[in-house]
């Protein structure tokens, strides 16, 4: 029997792109060449975007059960309610909170993708494995669904296929999405209400806020007086501990706020290859630098903070792994991978300390570094001519 082939099938031809999609979706030649060619890796595209979905795995089951955690903190009024009590019912609440959101992600941004593909005629691209993974890990856990499939329909339209499909953004697709909401919908990202999911439909109890770490930094901004009163930084530290922001048992984005569960996403990209270790080291050291300046001329509580406890918050570390490092907008010389990640970290410092009404930064230093990345080769390339020109002279 000739099997099914859509592009051969008069009316059907159309569809060829669907039905490559899923037909290679499993099969996929496994083989590596063993001589008689230079590349011997039998990976492809396909295999590198299951390798970073499975890396941000940590992120996603951490995340489930943390949304939970924090659903039951606010409805208890109670901040010191042990981690691992009510296991079942934060796990459960945790996936039927998040779970959905997944489910959209993926459904609205690959319905998107194919139907680009057929009107273009080209075969379905894997990019978007990873993309409809990292928009709701970037997110918190009460957003309307609907918010999550109008801005996925923005980011893989606006962001991508304009620019002509996978490998030819200028800007990270999950962060494009983010920044719609944010700008679209700020009082869904931001605020005390929206990161302890049903908050918001809670009557709280008298003083508890269900403001995550950074928006209780960006709060202690007047002078140092100020922070007297409402206990400055033994107070901050005693409520949200440097080993707390390490384990992620703080509110936040959906997989953002665990720096163990996020090491061991970027353990295994590195340990494949898939992501570049100078971007990440270099972001990470371009935070700490732009903290300890802080530190060493603190004007307000922000920037007291110590350096680590700095970079442990927020989305610091999980951009400095999943978003930084993406190898489409991320500069491609080797130089340029330093001083993109150097200016990436400073600028996500910069940005939440020293403007108080987005405490937090990485979105927009990243996003901004995407936009630069392009002239930072540039420079980097021009360089290396000049240097090279010069030795062909003295030679």
């Amino acid at each position: 029997m000739r099997k099914f082939e859509p592009e051969h099938d008069g009316k059907w031809a159309k569809l060829h792109p669907v039905w490559d999609g899923f037909y290679t979706f499993l099969f996929t030649p496994g083989e590596t060449t063993q001589k008689g060619a230079h590349i011997r890796d039998g990976i492809d595209l396909k295999r590198t975007m299951f390798m970073v979905v499975l890396a941000l795995v940590p992120c996603l089951l951490f995340g489930i059960y943390n949304t939970g955690h924090w659903h039951y903190v606010a409805e208890t009024g109670n901040y010191n309610l042990p981690f691992m009590d009510m296991f079942g019912d934060k796990l459960i609440y945790g996936l039927w909170q998040v779970i959905p959101i997944v489910i959209v992600s993926y459904l609205v941004g690959l319905g998107v993708e194919f139907a680009f593909c057929i009107k273009n005629g080209h075969a379905i691209q894997e990019g978007f494995l990873v993309s409809g993974m990292l928009i709701p890990l970037i997110v918190p856990a009460d957003v309307p669904l609907w918010m999550v499939a109008v801005a996925t329909v923005f980011a893989v339209v606006i962001g991508k296929e304009v620019f002509g499909g996978t490998g030819m953004n200028i800007v990270n697709v999950a962060l494009t999405a983010r920044a719609f909401l944010f700008f679209g919908y700020p009082t869904m990202m931001s605020g005390d209400k929206v990161w302890m999911s049903g908050s918001g439909d809670m009557t709280l109890a008298d003083g508890f806020s269900g403001a995550t770490p950074l928006g209780e930094l960006a709060s202690f901004t007047g002078p140092k007086a100020d922070w007297a009163i409402q206990g400055g930084l033994e107070a901050f530290s005693a409520k949200w501990s440097l080993m707390d922001s390490f384990y992620g048992l703080v509110p936040g984005s959906i997989g953002e706020t665990s720096v163990i569960a996020i090491l061991l996403g970027a353990a295994l990209l590195l340990y494949t290859g898939i992501a570049s270790w100078k971007i990440m080291v270099s972001f990470i050291l371009g935070g700490l630098g732009m903290a300890f300046l802080f530190n060493a001329f603190p004007a307000n509580l922000y920037m007291e903070l110590d350096a680590f406890h700095q970079i442990f918050l927020g989305g610091f570390m999980f951009g400095a792994v999943f978003m930084a490092t993406d190898p489409v907008t991320a500069a491609q010389t080797s130089t340029g991978k330093y001083i993109y990640g150097l200016l990436g970290g400073a600028f996500a410092i910069l940005v939440r300390v020293v403007n108080p009404a987005y405490p937090e930064g990485v979105m927009m230093a990243i996003l901004f570094m995407n936009v630069m990345a392009p002239m930072i080769d540039h420079y980097v390339i021009q360089s290396n001519i000049k240097r090279r020109l010069k030795r062909l002279k003295t030679a």
